[in-house]
């Protein structure tokens, strides 16, 4: 299956692939941002529809409907880990927000006036997990703009989050044990 996010060039430097850390709130928040070759329209698809997410999102999303208070299940393949969530907000092509578990996530899209599409993208994560997050999001954004990278590259990301990290939130767990 082609991901329409392939389009994107992953050298611009408008993409840029770190996370940035707010704990000026109730929960450390992680941030990024992405400009992506395509327009809003075809990224809100990338985001709510089953069989694109599954390019690049980490679990399966299978939800009722994209809109506030729908249900949402995410089973992790290959696991017995199913995790739920609730549809918070959802304004086609803008805005789509839910949480996953016990995280809260929110995309933004902007249209550039070049046609294409500013993503936001925010977690908000438990402080003990959010360099393993930083990590995880940082590859499953790059694949969402049709970037390829190597299979361990997510180690070298977590690294630096929990270098970056542990002074502001304490000890980082490392992934999850395999089930």
């Amino acid at each position: 299956m082609s991901n329409p996010m392939d389009s994107v060039d992953p050298t611009d430097s408008d993409a840029a692939p770190d996370a940035t850390l707010s704990t000026d709130g109730a929960r450390p928040i992680l941030r990024f941002e992405r400009v992506l070759a395509q327009p809003p329209a075809v990224v809100w698809r990338a985001i709510t529809d089953r069989e694109e997410l599954k390019a690049w999102f980490p679990s399966e999303v299978i939800a009722d409907a994209w809109e506030r208070g729908a249900r949402i299940s995410f089973p992790f393949p290959g696991t017995d880990m199913t995790l739920t969530g609730t549809v918070l907000e959802a304004e086609e092509p803008r805005v789509l927000a839910y949480t996953w578990g016990e995280e809260t996530l929110r995309f933004t899209l902007t249209p550039e006036p070049d046609g294409r599409t500013r993503l936001v993208f925010t977690d908000e994560t438990p402080p003990g997990i959010a360099a393993r997050n930083a990590a995880g999001w940082q590859v499953c954004l790059a694949r969402l703009a049709g970037e390829t990278a190597a299979a361990d590259v997510w180690k070298g990301h977590f690294d630096r989050y929990v270098a970056a990290f542990e002074p502001a939130l304490g000890p980082q767990e490392g992934p999850p044990a395999a089930s």
